[in-house]
């Protein structure tokens, strides 16, 4: 329900102010939340059965044909530099996965407020702000949950011996796919 009335100029640098804020503001405040609580599995970062390992993702949108074209904004704040993996160490492992769970929330936590946009916006304009809101951030989502189940694969690899620990023969995030292909045919 439009509350606040604004010429069609204001209105619109309203939203792009107002998208601006939503966007640091969530950013900033999910480089906040502590790895302890992004390290356990809880429920909304679990793979589900038909998520296929994450192979649904590709298979659907050709996820692996696109991800990397995606802008990663993990540093921003100081964050996880998620553009490709530096080494097949444990730890380093660990931490990616939890960058994707980090990554995948602060996704989901900006799809909430394009609500508000209908305070100012007329209604058509509104149900915009929400298409715009599901479709930028679903890329980032569904790249998270593809790679996520990947990297789990490729730390477990890691774990038995069956893909050696230390930097990987090409650091990039397709050779992660490689690798976690490889890992999954040697278990």
């Amino acid at each position: 329900m439009r509350v606040i009335f604004l010429p069609m100029f204001w209105t619109i640098m309203f939203d792009c102010i107002m998208w601006t804020v939503f966007y640091f503001t969530v950013a900033f405040l999910c480089t906040r939340i502590p790895v302890d609580y992004l390290a356990k599995d809880r429920w909304l970062f679990r793979t589900r059965p038909w998520e296929q390992q994450g192979e649904i993702y590709h298979r659907l949108f050709g996820v692996r044909y696109w991800k990397k074209k995606l802008p990663s904004g993990g540093r921003l704040f100081g964050g996880f530099d998620m553009r490709s993996i530096a080494s097949h160490d444990v730890p380093y492992l660990e931490r990616w996965i939890i960058e994707t769970r980090r990554s995948e929330l602060c996704h989901w936590m900006l799809i909430p407020p394009s609500v508000l946009f209908f305070l100012w916006n007329p209604t058509e304009v509104g149900w915009g702000m929400i298409a715009y809101a599901i479709l930028f951030n679903f890329p980032m989502i569904i790249t998270q949950r593809h790679n996520r189940p990947r990297l789990q694969a490729l730390l477990e690899s890691v774990r038995s011996g069956a893909v050696p620990a230390g930097k990987p023969a090409k650091a990039s995030a397709g050779a992660a796919e490689t690798t976690a292909h490889a890992g999954r045919r040697s278990q």
